[in-house]
């Protein structure tokens, strides 16, 4: 079962000449990207979550600081991240990142990050473009270098595990989602891929197959407004089957915003299909307080 109430009506505003990373308090998201690995109309899907003075940016794929650029704003201004698994097209900005934040503006971004996925993202992807760079304390560079950590709390075991953490005002739940191979059957024997529950409202599980478990779940135990959910237009594969989608209950789909989406989108009309529709890159998604 899940709660069908949807709370506040979401606004969409529009972006003026550059992201603002402040606001008065409502909790917005702007999707630098939507599209998926692949697309070349709609970059990839990271978003930038904004409340008041706090933000946090999710994921920072190969295309993210280009894309941030077209919004007048360069990756620096990133303060706040949060990595959800290690495909290129979440994690392939952040050597960029790390290097501009070195040695252009001395300043670290903070990185929401279990110790686990911490020596997994540096020993199986980040070492090699920024560990030889210079040495500090007699040895090559480490993630601290580059990023301070912010552990997230364990806050419960089952059905998955759950962690919990605050960047200033924004509440980030973080819980495991079932994404690579699609022969796993199960979240537990997946590749190491992770979603996030914003402020307990706004879920955004990031790369998933179709996991009506974990829908479920969220939406059983949370008072969830609204789902930004990846989707693909094939079976099989690594990610939710649009027609799988379409099955769940009326009352789930249309608080459902479709994103990680292929350039061929527009074949399809998501609201007539009962969606909240395909979710727009450079726009506000305001949420209220």
């Amino acid at each position: 079962m899940y709660n069908s109430d949807m709370g506040n009506t979401v606004k969409v505003k529009k972006l003026e000449q550059t992201i603002k990373f402040t606001n008065s308090g409502s909790l917005q998201f702007f999707f630098i990207g939507t599209g998926s690995a692949f697309s070349k109309k709609n970059y990839q899907t990271n978003a930038l979550i904004i409340k008041g003075k706090d933000h946090l940016l999710i994921d920072c794929g190969t295309l993210c600081p280009y894309a941030l650029s077209t919004y007048n704003t360069p990756v620096t201004s990133i303060k706040n991240i949060f990595i959800t698994h290690s495909h290129a097209d979440h994690i392939g900005g952040l050597e960029e990142m790390a290097l501009m934040g070195r040695y252009a503006t001395k300043v670290k971004p903070k990185m929401i990050i279990t110790d686990m996925y911490k020596k997994i993202l540096w020993s199986e992807s980040l070492k090699g473009g920024c560990s030889y760079g210079e040495y500090t304390d007699g040895g090559y560079m480490t993630f601290d270098d580059y990023f301070e950590q912010i552990k997230p709390k364990l806050i419960s075991r089952v059905p998955r595990p759950l962690y919990e953490t605050n960047i200033g005002s924004i509440n980030v739940k973080i819980y495991r989602t079932r994404h690579i191979p699609d022969s796993a059957g199960s979240w537990r024997k997946s590749f190491f891929s992770q979603g996030v529950l914003i402020d307990n409202r706004i879920l955004f599980p990031s790369d998933t197959q179709f996991d009506k478990e974990l829908l479920e779940w969220m939406c059983g135990k949370y008072n969830i407004e609204y789902i930004f959910h990846d989707c693909q237009f094939y079976p099989g594969g690594v990610h939710a089957f649009y027609d799988e989608l379409k099955m769940l209950p009326a009352e789930m789909k249309k608080k459902m915003y479709l994103c990680h989406y292929g350039d061929n989108y527009e074949k399809f009309d998501a609201v007539k299909d009962g969606f909240a529709g395909f979710t727009k890159r450079g726009v506000y998604y305001d949420f209220g307080k």
